[in-house]
C-alpha cells in the first residue's frame, strides 16, 4: 500500500511567491525599458591598477563607476590585454588574475559592456600598464629550456640556458620557478668556464605529478658593470614531462618467434597510459625496424640464424594528458646466435682483394723493370750441328744390322753452344 502525501503551500508562502515573481517581473519590465530607449550610457570603470602577485602572474584589478545609472543591472566588463600577446575576453567579476611572461612589460585594458536582447553598449577604454624591468639589451639569458621527470617518487626539474651575447664576463644568473602557489629558487647549478651560472637542478620539487597545469620559470641576473635584464618563460608540463624508460625489459626466441616483455616506467600513470616505441635490430642482415606497440609485450617472426639487439621507449598516451616528449631508450639487449659470418666473409673478401693487388702489382714491376730476365736468365740450346751428329751415328749403327742396339742420349749443355764448330 503506498501513501501519497500532498503538501499543501500555507498562505504566507503564496504570498512570499508572489512577491518574489512580481520583483522578477519588475526587473525584466526594467530592463525591457531600458532596451526600448535610444541610447544607454556606460561609464568606464575606475581605480584600474595592475598588480604583480608571483612569477609572470598579476592581479587586475577596477572598481564599478560610481556615476553609472543604478537602473543598469547585470553589467559585466570586457579584458583586454594589450602585451605580451593580444587578447580578449569578459568577466562579470572587478577582478582577474593573468599568468604571462613580465619580461618585456604588460599592459591591459578594461570596459563596461551591457547586453540587451540583440543590442550591446559598451564604455569607452581605460587602462594601466607595467613597465619592463631594468636591463642592457642582450644580457638576458638565452635558449632556455626546462625538462621535469619523476625520480623517487618526487618530480625533478632541470633547466639549461645560454649566457647573452652582450652579457659581461662577471655575469651571474639566478634562477626560480613558480608552480601554483609555490615559488621556489635553484640550489644546484651548473657553470661554464668563466664560472657563470648555465644550468639547474632541482631533485625535488613541489610540480604536479601527472603533469598538468603550467610552470613559470624565472631567470635573472648581476653585474658590477651593467645592469642584466631578466627573462620569463611559461611552459606546459604535459610538454616538457618526460617519463622514465620501461623498465625490467626481457626478450628471447621461441623457434622462429623473437618474444619481448617489460614493465611500465615509474609513473604515477596507470598501465594503460603508455604508448611505447620497439626498435630491433638484425646485426647480420644491418637492417633495424621501430614497431609502435600498445600493451606490455607482443612477439614477432624472426631469422633464428641471426643475432638480435632491441630496446624501447615510452610515452604517455593521449587518453591520459596531452601529448608530451618521449623517454629515453632502454638499455640494449641481445638475443640470438652470435654468428659473426657477415664479418668473416668481408674480411676473406678483404684479405684476397689486397692479396691480387699485391700480386698484380708485383708483375707488373718484373715486367716494367725485366727483374725475371735477370734473376732467371733463360738456358741455351745445344747446336744444330752436335744434334745431327749424335742422330746420324745412331742411324749408321742400325742400318748395318748390328745386333747390338746403342742408345746415345745427350743432355743439353749450356756450354755447348759456345763451342767453336772447328772442334769436330
Amino acid at each position: 500500500m503506498r501513501l501519497l502525501l500532498l503538501v499543501v503551500p500555507s498562505q504566507d508562502m503564496i504570498i512570499m511567491m508572489m512577491i518574489f515573481l512580481f520583483l522578477i517581473g519588475s526587473a525584466v519590465a526594467l530592463q525591457t525599458n531600458l532596451c526600448l530607449e535610444e541610447e544607454i550610457l556606460l561609464l568606464p570603470p575606475v581605480n584600474f591598477t595592475i598588480i604583480v602577485t608571483g612569477l609572470s602572474k598579476v592581479l587586475l584589478h577596477w572598481k564599478p563607476n560610481p556615476n553609472q545609472n543604478p537602473r543598469i543591472k547585470c553589467i559585466k566588463y570586457n579584458v583586454r590585454i594589450n602585451t605580451p600577446d593580444e587578447d580578449d575576453y569578459e568577466t562579470p567579476k572587478t577582478q582577474s588574475t593573468r599568468v604571462n611572461v613580465l619580461h618585456g612589460g604588460f599592459s591591459a585594458s578594461v570596459q563596461t559592456v551591457f547586453h540587451c536582447d540583440s543590442s550591446f553598449f559598451q564604455s569607452s577604454w581605460v587602462s594601466a600598464e607595467l613597465q619592463a624591468p631594468p636591463g642592457a639589451p642582450g644580457t638576458s639569458a638565452v635558449n632556455l629550456t626546462c625538462v621535469t621527470n619523476i625520480l623517487r617518487g618526487d618530480v625533478s626539474l632541470h633547466c639549461t640556458w645560454f649566457v647573452g651575447k652582450n652579457a659581461p664576463e662577471d655575469t651571474q644568473y639566478f634562477l626560480f620557478y613558480r608552480f601554483d602557489i609555490y615559488t621556489e629558487e635553484c640550489q644546484e647549478y651548473k657553470k661554464d668556464s668563466w664560472n657563470r651560472n648555465i644550468a639547474c637542478w632541482f631533485p625535488e620539487t613541489a610540480i604536479d605529478r601527472k603533469g598538468r597545469g603550467q610552470l613559470a620559470v624565472h631567470v635573472n641576473g648581476s653585474s658590477k658593470k651593467i645592469a642584466i635584464k631578466p627573462l620569463d618563460r611559461l611552459f606546459d608540463l604535459h610538454a616538457i614531462d618526460q617519463v622514465n624508460p620501461p623498465v625490467n625489459v626481457t626478450a628471447k626466441i621461441e623457434g622462429n618467434r623473437l618474444v619481448i616483455q617489460w614493465e611500465k616506467p615509474v609513473s604515477n600513470f596507470p598501465r594503460k597510459c603508455f604508448d611505447y616505441e620497439v626498435n630491433i635490430y638484425n646485426i647480420r642482415k644491418d637492417y633495424s625496424q621501430i614497431l609502435k606497440i600498445q600493451g606490455n609485450s607482443f612477439s614477432l617472426v624472426i631469422d633464428p640464424t641471426s643475432k638480435y639487439s632491441l630496446k624501447i621507449r615510452a610515452t604517455v598516451h593521449f587518453t591520459c594528458r596531452k601529448n608530451g616528449l618521449w623517454s629515453e631508450w632502454s638499455q640494449f639487449i641481445y638475443v640470438g646466435e652470435d654468428e659473426p659470418t657477415h664479418l668473416t666473409e668481408w674480411l676473406l673478401a678483404v684479405l684476397m682483394a689486397t692479396a691480387c693487388f699485391f700480386v698484380f702489382s708485383l708483375f707488373f714491376i718484373c715486367r716494367v723493370c725485366q727483374l725475371w730476365t735477370k734473376l732467371f736468365p733463360p738456358i741455351p740450346a745445344p747446336n744444330t750441328q752436335v744434334k745431327d751428329l749424335f742422330l746420324s751415328n745412331i742411324y749408321e749403327k742400325t742400318r748395318f744390322g748390328e745386333t747390338e742396339i746403342e742408345v746415345i742420349s745427350y743432355l743439353e749443355d749450356p756450354g755447348l753452344d759456345n763451342l767453336d764448330d772447328s772442334v769436330f
